[in-house]
């Protein structure tokens, strides 16, 4: 794997991160608007990209925005939110051709940084606001998202596990919003929450690809000029919760596969030493189809349509997913919880621990050969605060012992059992 190295320089109110490196003939740029969550103006913030992609000032329209991708040679542009840990993190993406690869076309770079830049700092407003045509229709795209996600019972069943099991915490809150505040939103109190994003977030933005660092750094120096600190205000310090006896949520709808989903606390964080430990421990209990939950939960006992873990680095928990018949739900439950009594007797073998590294670094050199990856990958230690290359996070997980595994399972703490299962189903509670 040839090392990549990453130049990041402070100027203007943002924090440039330069990747220069040959694996691609695209150059991806990436934007990144972190701030806390917050309940009063998440829903506000989740629109925000809807609306933002439907136009700008120089291109009001979105078929004039799509005409100026096609003019750069079928470029392409994103914008969504996510939430990792405690922040709501709004990403603009832009993906163009290297004009180094385009004969006598030398301009693709200067206008890719400058539709960047016009679609994040110029968006397609009038008398300060947003359009109210465009706001009403994407507050009811907005809305269906919503509704999508209820009807995704897996989606919906995390959801809930999170609403439960974080119900005093600021991790609780939907990133997709809530359609409750939908109606209060207008093209005007969206449009001055657009602005405080603008003028205090912080804004990392990436350029990833066959670029010069200090050809890079004069394009975004000269172009943008942000009036705003770097650094964010974060979320006050949240107590760590006391865990007793796991709560039990059983909800009953009109289904016919029972969703299962257990949430552990992890007590670790990217941050942490055991990082390292707590990937390879995923990748055993439930990261693989070569893992404890899906060889024993789905294939030995045929209790589950399917079975896996995940873990949120930055919040420190683990969720494990299943899909089970109704009937089955206290053995399904029983066999899960063995196969992590398992993990903290050390019930695997070097063998496993082998085979689980090897597939977990060939999963982060897939993530390596995407664009988008390397950036996100990256973006990691922003958000964790630790500054970890790809290079030393697979080193870290290679070097992982059977001893680090057992204490990363003796630190998980069960917290919630959630159940959807069907009405009428054989869950009592």
């Amino acid at each position: 794997m040839n090392k990549l190295t990453e130049e990041v320089f402070r100027e203007n109110g943002f924090r440039l991160h330069v990747i220069p490196h040959q694996k691609h003939k695209t150059i991806a740029f990436v934007a990144k608007f972190r701030a806390p969550l917050d309940r009063d103006t998440i829903t506000m913030r989740a629109l925000l990209p809807y609306v933002l992609k439907q136009g700008t000032k120089a291109y009001p329209s979105r078929k004039e925005l799509e005409t100026q991708l096609d003019n750069l040679y079928g470029a392409t542009l994103s914008i969504d939110g996510t939430k990792k840990g405690n922040n709501h993190i709004i990403s603009v993406r832009l993906e163009v051709a290297n004009d180094k690869f385009i004969a006598d076309e030398s301009t693709v770079m200067d206008n890719a940084v400058a539709l960047l830049n016009e679609v994040i700092f110029h968006p397609n407003v009038a008398n300060g606001a947003f359009s109210q045509a465009i706001t009403d229709r994407e507050k009811e795209t907005l809305k269906q998202k919503m509704n999508a996600l209820v009807d995704d019972k897996m989606s919906y069943a995390n959801t809930r596990l999170i609403d439960e099991m974080c119900k005093d915490e600021i991790y609780r809150l939907h990133v997709h919003g809530y359609e409750e505040d939908l109606a209060s939103i207008t093209p005007e109190n969206l449009y001055q929450y657009y602005q405080t994003m603008i003028q205090h977030d912080q804004l990392d933005i990436y350029v990833s690809g066959d670029v010069e660092s200090n050809s890079m750094k004069e394009k975004f120096i000269s172009s943008i000029n942000r009036d705003a600190d770097s650094e964010l205000a974060t979320n006050q310090p949240e107590a760590a919760k006391r865990i007793g006896r796991p709560d039990t949520v059983i909800e009953k709808q009109a289904v016919q596969q029972a969703k299962l989903h257990l949430g552990y606390r992890t007590n670790i964080t990217y941050s942490d030493e055991d990082y390292f430990a707590l990937q390879v421990f995923n990748g055993l209990f439930g990261g693989f189809p070569s893992s404890k939950l899906f060889i024993n939960v789905r294939e030995k006992h045929s209790l589950a349509y399917y079975a896996s873990s995940r873990f949120e680095s930055h919040k420190g928990l683990l969720m494990v997913f299943s899909g089970i018949a109704p009937k089955d739900y206290e053995q399904a439950k029983e066999i899960i919880e063995q196969q992590m009594e398992a993990m903290k007797k050390g019930d695997f073998t070097d063998k496993e621990v082998k085979e689980t590294k090897g597939l977990i670094v060939n999963q982060l050199l897939e993530t390596l050969d995407n664009q988008q990856g390397i950036i996100e990958m990256l973006y990691q230690q922003v958000i964790g605060n630790k500054q970890m290359s790809p290079e030393e996070l697979i080193a870290g997980i290679k070097q992982v012992t059977k001893e680090e595994i057992v204490n990363v399972a003796k630190k998980m703490e069960l917290d919630t059992v959630y159940l959807l299962t069907k009405n009428g189903g054989n869950a009592d509670e």
